[in-house]
């Protein structure tokens, strides 16, 4: 379930509570906000929607969270809903076998985990005169952009630099000033500097060196890079075989598809926090999640394509799409082949 289902399906227990006379509300609110939670919080996405209808409902807004909690827990795709504070609906997601989340990555392509969480918020970024600072800034507008929000990326100028992006918030403007990078960062190329400058979160001291050109496993911009070739060469070799990807079960796809399955939250998680080394990590775990899949998509010697063949397939695709994705909103490239 998407941030955008599950805001929907929030409304609609909202509707019903309205309809069979449990809650007292003249105006129903055109859409439901649903985020990360907050300090406190549980679940995949908590959202305030008891608070903002207590007063009007002439109720005490746990007691609102108390009325729609059931009928959330009566929806597909929720798998529990927990009130905490004041009255913050936190909600759990059922997660999707392997095949339906395939579906919906697939269908999804490079947008999967795209939403509405910031719909209605404003941001206008500006980056102090540093290159780690600008190319973070270029990174959290797509990021935030892809959540809803209105970005406005502003040249730095003399405006009082008091904000920070702890304090970003609607119609608000946020200096961003993450720890300089301690060198030049463009002789290592386009995209691994921006990857040795997004990759360490905004407080960290980014390393700037040929340790991020290795082409081996202990460099995490490369296993990225690589898992997304990978899976293109394996459509590649699987059309010339004569099959294609179709999603289905898939026996050895329990890490990977918690992994894909979490990428929404995640991806939400780094627009609400301001924090694209989020995503960075997020991909990181996808490229591991999926490696060890890869010598089992193929049919071996004598063997016909089966079923778990075009599943491992789709599944490989899938978290492809998710790895293509998630670079391009960092400003990397995918290459197909590496």
């Amino acid at each position: 379930m998407t941030p955008v289902e599950l805001s929907r399906t929030v409304l609609q227990a909202v509707r019903r509570a309205v309809d069979e006379g449990e809650l007292r509300v003249a105006v129903l609110p055109e859409r439901v906000r649903v985020t990360p939670p907050g300090p406190g919080g549980c679940g995949d996405y908590a959202t305030n929607v008891a608070l903002q209808l207590a007063r009007p409902a002439g109720e005490q807004a746990q007691r609102v969270a108390e009325i729609l909690r059931p009928r959330l827990l009566g929806a597909p795709g929720i798998s529990d809903v927990v009130v905490t504070g004041p009255g913050f609906l936190n909600i759990s997601l059922a997660r999707a076998g392997s095949a339906g989340l395939v579906r919906e990555i697939l269908r999804c392509g490079s947008r999967y985990g795209h939403g509405d969480a910031l719909r209605g918020h404003t941001v206008r970024l500006r980056a102090v005169p540093e290159v780690r600072a600008v190319v973070q800034a270029e990174a959290l507008g797509r990021i935030l952009r892809s959540q809803g929000a209105v970005v406005h990326l502003d040249d730095h100028d003399d405006h009082d630099d008091h904000d920070d992006l702890d304090h970003l918030d609607d119609d608000h403007g946020a200096v961003v000033r993450p720890v300089p990078a301690p060198a030049d960062p463009l002789p290592l190329g386009r995209d691994a500097a921006r990857w040795a400058l997004l990759y360490p979160a905004p407080h960290d001291r980014p390393r700037i060196g040929g340790e991020h050109l290795v082409q081996r496993e202990g460099n995490p911009l490369f296993r990225v890079r690589y898992a997304h070739a990978r899976t293109r060469a394996l459509l590649r070799n699987a059309a010339d075989l004569g099959f294609g990807p179709e999603p289905g079960p898939v026996a050895e796809d329990r890490t990977l598809v918690q992994v894909l399955a979490d990428h929404p939250r995640i991806l939400a998680a780094a627009a609400v926090h301001r924090a694209p080394d989020r995503l960075a990590r997020q991909l990181v775990a996808v490229a591991d999640a999926v490696l060890p899949l890869f010598p089992a998509v193929l049919p071996l010697g004598e063997e016909k394509p089966s079923a778990a063949h075009r599943a491992r397939l789709a599944l490989a695709d899938a978290a492809g799409t998710v790895l293509a994705g998630g670079l391009s909103l960092l400003g990397i490239d995918a290459p197909d082949h590496l």
